[in-house]
């Protein structure tokens, strides 16, 4: 009887105990893109090296790893983690992507619009690629090619902000100020909260030669933006305080780029379908809180007396108690 009472006991702790799965390279993989859609990157990391453990030639944790190695600056890293996704299935979209990107964010921009053509000869066609391709031709000083690249991105996507602002900065440069307030129109339609967009405007109304236009727009810049230092510089020169702006050549990227704030704006969401990268241009401003010092004033004299008093009594009562 004792035996058949331990034998069901046994069997009932067997039943009631969870079981325990072994994980395998696909469960690491879910975790990594969940992990990195909530922006945790150096967990999604983790996950998909314990991915890649369990199975070397796993090409989305492969991808997915490239993705999270761009959004943490790794960038090297991100090219050979996509190369490596790419030699075992050349098709992989969010590979091909991280890749063009991560080249891009290393500067080599030449090689980065080889690999967006790559990535689009595949069939993917995504606005914040165009925009990124775009950028690189602007890099390059190949405004033509910056233009093309913008319109594409614009006309999947009308109200991609930076689309137009990078097509306006391409066609300034080629002296075709009309078109680029064209394109400026265009960005003021989709935001007026954009400093950086306003001042572009303003020097397309400068090359124009119209300054009262010009005047307005760096006017609205400073209002959202007081201490925008190129859009006060630009504003002086229309008044007349400074050297009127000078723009009648071309603009190169490196002076156009520093007067815009957020260039490229690609995907949030690092899915295999939708992978994710950001490229930013404007660095926080960060300021040091000034530390607080405590000062202390002396002890007054009749606070020093009141402590001998309370004292002397203390002593007094405690020689009382003892006798």
């Amino acid at each position: 009887m004792k035996t058949k009472v331990l034998v069901l006991v046994f069997l009932l702790v067997l039943l009631s105990t969870p079981v325990v799965h072994a994980e395998d390279a696909l469960d690491w993989y879910t975790k990594g893109q969940y992990a990195a859609m909530v922006g945790n990157y150096a967990e999604a990391l983790t996950c998909y090296n314990n991915a890649l453990a369990l199975d070397t030639k796993y090409a989305p944790a492969l991808s997915g790893k490239a993705v999270v190695l761009n959004n943490l600056g790794r960038y090297d890293e991100a090219i050979n983690a996509a190369d490596a996704a790419i030699a075992i299935k050349s098709s992989d979209v969010n590979a091909l992507n991280a890749r063009a990107y991560g080249l891009l964010k290393s500067g080599r921009y030449g090689d980065s619009i080889t690999a967006y053509d790559a990535l689009f000869s595949g069939g993917y066609i995504r606005s914040d690629a165009y925009c990124n391709q775009g950028y690189a031709y602007l890099m390059l000083n190949k405004s033509d090619n910056a233009v093309i690249s913008s319109e594409k991105c614009t006309t999947i996507d009308p109200k991609n902000l930076d689309g137009w602002n990078q097509k306006g900065l391409a066609l300034m440069n080629l002296g075709r100020y009309q078109d680029a307030l064209n394109a400026y129109d265009q960005a003021t339609k989709i935001t007026v909260n954009n400093a950086d967009i306003w001042n572009n405007k303003g020097l397309a109304f400068t090359a124009l030669g119209r300054s009262q236009d010009a005047l307005q727009c760096f006017n609205k810049a400073l209002g959202l933006k007081p201490d925008f230092a190129d859009a006060l510089m630009n504003k002086e020169s229309v008044m007349g305080k400074l050297q009127v702006v000078n723009i009648s050549g071309t603009i190169t990227p490196t002076v156009t780029i520093s007067r815009i704030g957020t260039l490229l704006t690609p995907s949030q969401l690092p899915t295999q379908d939708t992978p994710q990268e950001t490229l930013t241009s404007v660095i926080p401003r960060t300021t040091v809180p000034v530390v607080k010092k405590t000062t202390y004033s002396p002890i007054s004299p009749i606070t020093t007396l009141m402590g001998v008093f309370v004292v002397c009594g203390f002593m007094l009562a405690v020689q009382r108690i003892r006798k």
